[in-house]
């Protein structure tokens, strides 16, 4: 079990645990090589159908109203798992909702969790729920039955609660946790950091966000504390303004219309009335990406 609430056990221990085990759920490089040389043609899993399938599950987690945490091992799932399967892409909305479940079970509340074929009804797949048991069961031989993955998310929560403990009232302002996962989720939507270390990414995360603040007087303070946790997590310089400029473009392309605008019509569903009284009156909210705040206060 993953435990990064704060005050748990000490900093220098969750850190050291996280890190211990990051590897070991990396996503295959060479898997995730063979997805980005893939051409486009329907016949081989690509960054871009990957790229619009894990759009797919941050609408369903918006929808459903489920946590961070949740998508984000949702897509930790995906990853490793198309990172050592060759599938077809037909059989991806399979894959996608099939990881997506996994995670709700693990992360959310037992009386939250939707039914089966409830999913498969609002994400308007035609696969049944037969069908999802038994890619399920696939998906987690495939993956040795380890779920709970160290993620980005994990290491963004525990290092903005360390850096938060050592600021000042007005210098905490600066990094904005709600901010910063909502930046979060919308790097997932990018393949790119699928090949990068959640350590690396989520300081590089924490850095840019620090940067973009233009508060020198207190940004300084946050870019110490920061250092410090650059040398901790042993990250080097240049890894880290790489990752960094990446994560800067990956959300100014966000933040533009064609980013921002409806995902497709896969979430613009009909449903009977029976399934309409069973479902949360909150569930009927959204199907697009959702706004990067804009600011830390």
């Amino acid at each position: 079990m993953i435990d990064t609430t704060p005050g748990a056990k000490p900093f220098a221990v969750q850190l050291k645990a996280l890190m211990d085990l990051e590897g070991r759920y990396q996503p295959k490089l060479s898997g995730l090589r063979l997805i980005e040389s893939a051409q486009d043609n329907n016949l081989r899993m690509t960054t871009r159908l990957r790229e619009l399938e894990v759009k797919d599950l941050l609408s369903l987690t918006r929808f459903f109203g489920f946590s961070s945490e949740t998508f984000s091992l949702a897509t930790s799932l995906l990853d490793r798992f198309l990172s050592v399967m060759k599938i077809q892409p037909k059989h991806l909305s399979c894959v996608g909702l099939c990881c997506f479940y996994i995670a709700v079970k693990s992360s959310e509340e037992e009386k939250n969790v939707p039914l089966a074929s409830d999913l498969i009804r609002i994400s308007q797949n035609r696969f049944t729920v037969s069908d999802m048991i038994r890619m399920e069961k696939i998906i987690m031989e495939k993956l040795y039955w380890k779920v709970k993955a160290p993620t980005a998310l994990h290491f963004v929560r525990l290092l903005h609660s360390h850096i938060q403990e050592q600021l000042d009232t007005e210098s905490r302002k600066i990094l904005s946790i709600e901010r910063l996962e909502a930046q979060l989720k919308a790097c997932h939507c990018s393949f790119v950091f699928s090949k990068i270390k959640p350590s690396l990414f989520a300081i590089a995360l924490l850095c840019f966000e620090a940067q973009e603040q233009h508060d020198p007087e207190h940004a300084n303070k946050v870019f110490e504390a920061l250092k410090n946790l650059q040398q901790q997590l042993n990250v080097k310089d240049g890894d880290l303004v790489c990752v960094r400029e990446l994560v800067g473009k990956c959300l100014a392309e966000y933040a533009t219309t064609k980013c921002s605008r409806t995902i497709g019509q896969r979430l613009r569903w009909t449903i009977s009335g029976r399934t309409a009284r069973q479902l949360k009156h909150s569930y009927y909210k959204i199907a697009h990406l959702p706004t990067i705040p804009e600011s830390a206060s």
